[in-house]
């Protein structure tokens, strides 16, 4: 009888290992339970910000205010026109290079050897030397600080092999970031025919940019030394001074990048951090070198007074606890991928809450990163956006051994 007792209590226990589970949240967000039907959205609903800067006038051909972390458009004049970036250019150049280094692809301790078409660039320059060789990240500061057209075919070079290529990839990545209205040509921003971007594109790729830490480090240096030219020649110590006058004078201020030619005129992509708010404030064809500043100075301003950001979670923070279907382990953590954050109007930070949304049944396996649910954002009651949220771990499919001792441990 005792046996009949447990083999009908395992036979249970293994019934009910077949049915969808249930999900144990660890965090202070509310959950929700949807249906394997639901459809779950990979990406954060579009919801709307009424700036209200009416009556605000940049003096620039084109210009642009956006959120840093949702890409809310916050203000905008003629941002999709088509016009040259000038050195605002490098922005791409060092999301590539930044790219590749968290892909393991580069290091920034890589040694660069400087090509005679590197050292041949005009303009902004470190004044290096054919064969002379420095670390990938010196070049980077380099590009960083004092707009360096130098450094950027020699990271180029090391990237790619050529700048042909490389510029192949900077036109590839910019169709990724959703940029319609750019075509590169070369990875510096001198005047060459062709070559084209918009105040949007440069905010979207902008944006993409502020997420590395190491070039928000970068950008936030004034001044510094680098030492240039060939050993077995005269060496000089370099001063670099950053073009970006906003890193001195704008509390917050971050990035990104400045540029000139005569054809683009004064052109700027600003970014500033207060609080969890960062900004990005693009001016393109500016008449003068400190109107693009004080124009970028005025739309930050303007979105600092107005708008606040709600931090709802960091990349790689644990959100809850999803148990998966028939798997080994059967208990992961589910993860933000990226930072989640909302735009709210001012003074209207409590009115954000967010709720977790899980598919009833995940079944392994299951692979680090995919989707197993969503955050879903909503503003008095209201939903205004979703995001997704993914396995913390590789889930491989348990044996039925691994079944039946674990249920044996949980008859324990």
């Amino acid at each position: 009888m005792l046996y009949r007792k447990i083999a009908f209590l395992l036979a249970v226990c293994l019934i009910l290992a077949m049915v969808p589970h249930a999900v144990s949240a660890e965090s202070d967000v509310p959950v929700r339970i949807i249906s394997s039907a639901e459809e779950i959205v990979p990406a954060s609903l579009p919801y709307a910000i009424t700036g209200g800067a009416i009556g605000m006038d940049v003096d620039a051909k084109s210009a642009i205010l956006i959120d840093a972390a949702t890409g809310t458009v916050l203000y905008e004049k003629n941002p999709h026109d088509r016009l040259p970036p000038a050195s605002v250019t490098k922005v791409m150049t060092m999301l590539l290079i930044m790219e590749a280094v968290d892909r393991g692809q580069l290091s920034l301790d890589d040694k660069v050897t400087i090509s005679e078409r590197a050292a041949s660039m005009g303009g902004s320059q470190m004044y290096m030397e054919p064969g002379e060789q420095h670390t990938l990240e010196t070049l980077m500061i380099g590009i960083a600080i004092a707009s360096a057209n130098d450094a950027c075919v020699a990271a180029a070079e090391h990237h790619s092999g050529s700048v042909e290529i490389f510029v192949e990839n900077m036109n590839k990545r910019a169709a990724e970031l959703g940029m319609k209205n750019t075509h590169f040509v070369n990875t510096n921003g001198l005047p060459v025919a062709d070559h084209y971007t918009s105040a949007y594109d440069i905010a979207l790729m902008s944006k993409e940019l502020v997420k590395h830490e190491k070039i928000r480090d970068w950008f936030s240096i004034w001044m510094t030394n680098v030492t240039v030219g060939l050993p077995n020649k005269k060496q000089t110590e370099l001063g670099l001074t950053n073009t970006n006058r906003l890193i001195r004078t704008y509390p917050g201020a971050n990035g990104i990048k400045t540029g000139f030619t005569q054809e683009a005129g004064y052109c700027l992509s600003a970014s500033a951090t207060r609080g969890d708010l960062t900004l990005i404030a693009v001016i393109m064809g500016s008449p003068k070198s400190q109107t693009r500043f004080a124009e970028a100075a005025k739309l930050l301003d303007y979105g600092f007074a107005n708008f606040d950001s709600v931090k709802l979670a960091e990349k790689g923070e644990p959100l809850g606890m999803v148990v998966i279907e028939k798997g080994m382990p059967n208990l992961i953590n589910a993860v933000a991928p990226e930072d989640i954050s909302v735009l709210v109007k001012k003074g209207e930070k409590d009115t954000v809450k967010g709720e977790l949304a899980y598919k009833d049944a995940i079944a392994a396996p299951i692979s680090k990163g995919d989707q197993v649910g969503e955050l879903v954002v909503y503003q008095k009651d209201a939903e205004i956006a979703r995001y997704p949220i993914v396995a913390e771990e590789d889930v491989k499919k348990a044996s039925l051994l691994q079944i039946y001792l674990r249920l044996l441990k949980n008859l324990a």
